[in-house]
Parts: structure tokens; sequence; C-alpha cells
């Protein structure tokens, strides 16, 4: 285990450097959850006959990607960040990728805030495209959590969000202590876990929208549940009773509205009518 224990000494964050800009490894996996994400979509689609061409679903994601690019950034800055009221003062910096004049990349982004973006670009392209809003977000609830997996995995690679300290074997050094590889348990419970239970369901479901509440659902669990291994963030810390974070609050949010949207689209007799894609 002492290899495992100190993989961080024996790995580049940097995958290559071509004409001075540095390539991430972070970078790498989150294109390639961008990526698996789609052909996850594409590959349901086809299996299951969805109505939607390949055409519009390509142009889809290219929207989404904008919405949750905006939204993760602009939610670090808003929910996360010790430098708020710099970046709502220079609103410009908030995506400068440069530091001094060197590349640097933008770091900080929020899952959270990435969501918001995301609701918003699918709401503007349905009413653009004349799409049901509730299918593209059931289509997007069962494609995305795979992504999910290369994502946690970048942040592994990148050693940040790591997790608390402990005396497991598994655990890994960082910052000359041993912590829980809690990005790689985020990529277990947000990833393949909720993608297996959102995928047996899918054939099961009652009313259009009732996968995208159970995603809000499920991922909030997981991730409440992952934020116990978690180191909290620096910058807030524990929100109240020394164990509760900002990341638990969030996810709590999505469970409940979850849970309510699951109530009201049940009760909704037009999309159980129109639930019919999934057959």
């Amino acid at each position: 285990m002492e290899f495992w224990q100190n993989i961080y000494s024996h790995f580049n964050p940097v995958a290559v450097e071509l004409f001075g800009l540095k390539i991430h490894w972070y970078g790498i996996t989150y294109v390639l959850a961008l990526l698996l994400a789609l052909m996850t979509a594409k590959w349901i689609v086809k299996k299951d006959k969805l109505p939607i061409s390949e055409v519009k679903l390509d142009s889809y994601f290219v929207w989404v990607e904008i919405g949750v690019v905006l939204g993760a950034r602009l939610g670090y800055v808003l929910f996360y960040s010790d430098h708020t009221s710099y970046y709502l003062s220079a609103p410009w910096q908030i995506f400068n990728p440069f530091s001094n004049g060197e590349f640097v990349g933008i770091r900080g982004m929020s899952y959270h805030g990435a969501l918001i973006g995301f609701f918003i670009a699918s709401y503007l392209f349905a009413k653009k495209h004349k799409f049901s809003l509730w299918f593209l977000l059931d289509l997007v609830a069962i494609s995305v959590p795979l992504g999910y997996i290369f994502g946690r995995i970048g942040n592994f690679l990148n050693q940040e969000l790591v997790g608390r300290a402990t005396d497991v074997d598994w655990g890994i050094i960082v910052y000359d202590e041993l912590r829980h590889p809690s990005q790689l348990y985020e990529a277990f419970l947000e990833g393949l876990l909720l993608f297996i239970v959102l995928y047996w369901w899918r054939t099961k479901t009652k009313f259009m929208g009732e996968l995208a509440m159970l995603y809000g659902i499920g991922y909030g669990i997981a991730r409440f549940v992952a934020e116990f291994w978690r180191e909290p963030d620096i910058q807030i810390g524990y929100i109240a009773f020394d164990w509760l974070t900002m990341g638990q609050i969030l996810s709590s949010a999505m469970i409940v509205l979850g849970a309510i949207g699951l109530f009201a689209l049940s009760r909704n007799e037009k999309l159980r009518k129109n639930k019919k894609y999934w057959r």
C-alpha cells in the first residue's frame, strides 16, 4: 500500500506542456467526462428509440456545456470563494485564465452552480427548439452520472477537494497527512451507483420528469454522505455542529426540491399521459 499512499509524489498533474501551455490531467478528464455523457445519451436514445435526432442532441449538449461552465464558475464565486467581493467589483476577472501574465487556467468550480446553469440552458434550448423540458432533463439525468466518474477522477488527479484525515490503509498522503481518497468515493456514489439506479428505473417511470427528480434526490443523498469523508472548503469550514458543510446544505436543498418536484409532477395528468418515450 505504500506506493498507493504516496501516489501524489509519483504523479505529475501536468499531462503535457506544449509551447509553454500546460495541459493538466484535470482538463483531459473533464473533456472525457463530457464525451462519455454525450455517448451515453446517444446510446440510450438509440436503444430506447427516443424522439430526438443526433444533430439536435449534439446541439443541446453544446448549449448545456456553456450553461454548465458559466454556472459552475459563477456558483463557486458566489457560494464558496473568499474573494467574492473582489470578483463582484471586477467581474471580468471571474473567467480570467491568466495570473501575472502566466496562463494558469480557471480554478474553482461549483457543482451546484453548474446545475443552475444547466437548468437555464436546458430551458432556453427546449423553448427555442420546441422540446419538452422534462424529456431533456430525464435524458440528461440518466446520461450524466457516468461522466462524474471522470470528473471526480480529475479532482483526484488534480489533488483538489481532498478527503479528511484518516488512519485507514487505503488513505493517501496529502499535505503530509493520510487522508481519505474522497474524490474516488464520490466517483462511485455520484457516478456509477447513481447511473445503475436510474438506468434500472428508467422503464418503470410513470410520468415525465420522474428521472430528473430522482436524480436530484439521488445525487443529493450521495453527495451528503460523501461529504463526511471530504475536507470542508478551507475558506468556509463547517457551517454548524462541527460537521455540517456547505455542500451538505446545498445537497439537502436538492433532496427537498427533488422530493417536492416528484410529488408535484406525479399529480400532473398531462405529464402522465405524455410519458411514452421510455417504453
